[in-house]
């Protein structure tokens, strides 16, 4: 099994070759709503859901 070293731009020239401009758009979109959505609630079980979501995810928050 060889080490590959998968950075941050490979995943984004990847994704630039892979996903469309609607894609990418979308995807966006979904970002900044979750993000607004947290911002003005502000309740702790929202917070905790999308931090949960996050991990589900695999996304490493800390």
């Amino acid at each position: 099994m060889s080490a590959t070293n998968d950075t941050v731009h490979d995943r984004i020239e990847r994704a630039r070759a892979d996903l469309s401009p609607p894609q990418v758009a979308a995807g966006v979109a979904i970002a900044a709503a979750l993000g607004f959505a947290l911002m003005f609630l502000q309740d702790p079980l929202a917070h905790e859901a999308l931090h949960n979501f996050r991990h589900a995810a695999g996304i490493t928050c800390h």
